[in-house]
């Protein structure tokens, strides 16, 4: 296995850092998940352009100086699946302050640009896609909008999402939600959330400390597709234990319904029409079962079918 890393491929085995990295201390580094799809037309990564849009701009919210420009990324990304010899896989493209000066300004620290590849299966277990998983709404909050940076994936920021999920585990729960500053829903400990309620889909807006997920927005043009309509909105907990579906996105969790909330059955304990029906349109475009309409797949080995970053 090879890892990418500041512009070559080392052997995975060579591919440490020194104990004064900044980021391991600090938490100063930025990072996106992708998934690459074995489809039928073989193998491609699923919104490639966006996710390495996102990792600079969360750079760029970081203060983090990147070496390497968007279309640099994107080809380090194909070139990695393909050296590796992947037919699926999870990919991990992570940018951080390295060794040199400690204290927490890191600005004179060299800036360190990783992807690596590697197996991955259901994220939030095998018989999640169908039967749902069981969650709690967790006592931490998401940090509020001038306590944090809730559009830039940072290293850092992931202790809360730590906490939560460590909490959700000890109580015997797959997942955790967590409120905002205003007590209102926010997101899952890595993941967006939608709540279909009396034939509505809402979903927390931007403001509600959430990452805007690329799955998520993938979600919401399906849900156009299919015609069916979403409300961006602020979720009040109690919408939760009433709702007739809910289910989590995200590159990992992909689509997965939720069947229960702090041990009360969401609906009829099951996954909902609705869920079902954007699964199998998701399922159908990643593994080119249908025609990839919206150009989200870039072929590893026909680079020349990128999608726009647009």
């Amino acid at each position: 296995m090879l890892i990418w890393r500041n512009g070559e491929f080392v052997d995975w085995e060579k591919a440490t850092v020194h104990v004064t990295t900044h980021a391991l201390h600090y938490g100063s580094s930025v990072f996106e998940g992708i998934r690459a799809y074995r489809t039928k037309q073989g193998t491609a990564i699923f919104r490639l352009q966006p996710h390495m849009q996102r990792l600079l701009n969360s750079a760029k919210i970081a203060r983090i100086e990147v070496p390497f420009t968007e279309a640099q990324f994107n080809e380090a990304a194909l070139e990695i699946v393909r050296r590796n010899g992947h037919e699926s896989c999870y990919m991990r493209p992570i940018v951080f302050r390295g060794a040199g000066v400690l204290g927490v300004e890191g600005r004179k620290n060299p800036t360190e640009c990783v992807i690596f590849t590697l197996e991955w299966g259901r994220y939030l277990g095998k018989e999640a896609i169908e039967q749902g998983v069981d969650v709690q709404i967790s006592t931490w909050r998401r940090v509020a909008p001038d306590t944090g940076a809730s559009l830039a994936k940072i290293g850092g920021q992931y202790v809360n999402s730590q906490f939560i999920s460590m909490e959700a585990h000890d109580g015997g729960f797959t997942e955790g939600i967590a409120l905002d500053f205003n007590g209102t829903v926010s997101e899952g400990a890595g993941e967006n959330i939608f709540v279909v309620y009396e034939g509505t889909v809402y979903t927390p807006g931007i403001g509600s400390s959430i990452l805007n997920g690329i799955t998520r927005d993938s979600v919401i043009k399906l849900m156009g597709d299919l015609g069916m309509n979403v409300r961006f909105e602020a979720i009040p907990r109690d919408l939760l234990y009433i709702a007739d579906e809910i289910f989590f996105t995200g590159t990992a969790a992909e689509i997965t319904p939720v069947r229960s909330v702090d041990r009360i059955k969401v609906g009829k304990g099951s996954r909902g029409p609705i869920t079902q029906a954007l699964q199998e349109e998701f399922f159908a475009i990643t593994s080119g079962e249908k025609a990839d309409r919206h150009g989200w797949l870039t072929p590893v080995y026909q680079t020349e079918k990128q999608e726009s970053s647009g």
